[in-house]
């Protein structure tokens, strides 16, 4: 089973190289494309399904052990996220085949594609800091390429925007990097769970505050979520879809596994990680109310959604983690299928400006279904899985007497339903503003050949999840459970590393 922790990031770099070598046959990318997203996503619930029954799996590249060597590392944590990271790529690509914009006009579309997975799956199950790092790069230059493709004057300033902030974090990621090597002499996390208790508190503190800047940034919490909404709208919907949906996961994931295995239970900023959950809902949730244009609102949410996960961890119990567990794995999905149904939205209209909207659910309703399912689910509304994931975030607040932050978290939930009250009423309800579906400037965009069936259909798939997640959210919230089990108490994941 060993080498399922490695194929999620070998087969998407494999066929990245296939997809350049047959980039004249845009078919042949695309069966590429979808053969490869579809078997990791195999490869994945497989290796989920092994490390739940049997504990952390290893990889030991090129047989020198840890701490020597780079470990590859799939524990209960790691597999979910690669499990759910998969199926959402593989939809999202099934949308992007079906919409009239990058992918079919650009031939680096499915390299730079395939070379996110890899990246995605390398942060996941990577077991040493510096090549999380090189996870991070490899993401950031593949999700750049993907964010300028066409090369409209708004997509290469939000583009250019987006890799400033990300160079920054980067910078400041291997200033830490440096900082802990000379500490610790190690970069291997299971190697520093021990290294680092052996410091000074004052050296433990700067080092977690470190942590939860660099990773803060790439998660876009508060105050440092601005380049967030002024990158992503401006991209092709399938593109927004798997960055604001999955890409500012993979930096709560490294805020969970940064904060729980290297960070010794005293010195970590749980109060901290707690102000800055609630000023991350609240600033994001206001942020979506004041657009006017359907992507940009959708892009303040995912700010605001980032928050309830870093509630979830600064209570630093098993229920909280638990709850931010499922509330990661929701918020993927949901997030995904609300892009990918704005550019539906976009696909039928012409535009996603609200003013220019309206009467969707008469013209369209198969996409205001779409759009009313994973909205409210993403307000909370019972019994959608959005509901399921709040309380199981706002149970733990209260039994940690967190009063303030529960106010707080129970404040943006109310927002959040107004927020998407006012899209609904915007862009589905009432009179069509322009019945004819030719928005100013939107006509172009609607003559263009595209596959709407395909469109609706993976749209629909990630809408069907995310009442799967529902349904099962007994099973699924009792493996989160397992999970945070592990990452609260490290030791096995330790010894699976290092072997002792």
């Amino acid at each position: 089973m060993s080498a399922l922790v490695a194929l999620p990031i070998v087969l998407p770099l494999v066929a990245a190289a296939a997809s350049i070598l047959v980039g004249r046959s845009r078919a042949a990318q695309r069966t590429i494309g979808l053969v490869t997203l579809a078997v990791v996503a195999g490869v994945a619930v497989a290796l989920l399904l092994c490390v739940d029954a049997d504990g952390p799996v290893v990889v030991e590249a090129g047989g020198w052990p840890a701490p020597l060597g780079i470990a590859l590392v799939a524990d209960r944590l790691a597999a979910i996220m690669l499990c759910v990271s998969s199926v959402v790529l593989l939809a999202v690509l099934a949308f992007a085949v079906g919409e009239a914009d990058a992918e079919r006009t650009h031939v680096g579309f499915h390299p730079a594609y395939l070379v996110l997975s890899a990246g995605v799956a390398m942060a996941f199950t990577t077991g040493d800091l510096f090549n999380l790092f090189v996870a991070f790069e490899v993401t950031l230059m593949a999700s750049y390429v993907l964010l300028t493709l066409g090369g409209r004057p708004r997509q290469v300033r939000a583009g250019m925007t987006y890799v400033v902030v990300s160079l920054m974090a980067s910078t400041l990621f291997l200033m830490t990097l440096a900082f802990v090597y000379e500490a610790t002499g190690t970069v291997n996390m299971a190697d520093l769970h021990g290294r680092i208790a052996e410091l000074p508190g004052g050296v433990q503190n700067a080092m977690a505050l470190l942590l939860v800047v660099v990773f803060g940034t790439k998660a876009a919490v508060v105050p440092l979520y601005f380049w967030l909404p002024d990158s992503y709208p401006t991209a092709p919907a399938a593109v927004t879809a798997v960055l604001a949906g999955l890409l500012t996961k993979v930096g709560v994931y490294a805020l969970i596994r940064s904060q729980t295995l290297l960070v010794p239970e005293a010195a970590r900023p749980g109060t901290l990680l707690l102000w800055v959950a609630g000023a991350t809902m609240l600033v994001g949730v206001l942020g979506a109310i004041a657009q006017a244009d359907l992507r940009r609102a959708l892009s303040f949410q995912v700010v605001s959604q980032i928050g309830y996960m870093v509630l979830g961890l600064g209570l630093f119990t098993v229920a909280g983690l638990a709850g931010a567990v499922y509330y990661v794995v929701q918020t993927i999905v949901v997030k995904a299928a609300l892009f990918l149904t704005a550019g539906l939205v976009e696909h039928t209209t012409g535009t996603g400006r609200l003013a220019r909207l309206g009467g969707l659910a008469h013209r369209a309703p198969a996409v205001a279904g779409l759009f009313l399912v994973t909205a409210l689910s993403l307000a909370g509304i019972p019994p959608l899985s959005g509901f399921v994931a709040k309380v199981g975030l706002l149970q733990p607040a209260a039994d940690a007497e967190e009063w303030g932050i529960l106010a707080i978290a129970l404040v943006a939930s109310l927002l959040t339903l107004y927020s998407i009250a006012r899209i609904w009423t915007n862009a589905f309800w009432g009179a069509p503003v322009d019945p004819v579906g030719r928005a100013a400037g939107g006509a172009a965009a609607l003559e263009r050949p595209s596959r709407t069936g395909v469109m609706v259909g993976a749209t629909a798939a990630l809408a069907v999840l995310s009442l799967a997640l529902a349904a099962g959210a007994g099973p699924v919230f009792d493996l989160g459970t397992r999970a945070a089990e592990d990452v609260l108490a490290p030791e096995r994941y330790v010894a699976a590393v290092l072997g002792r």
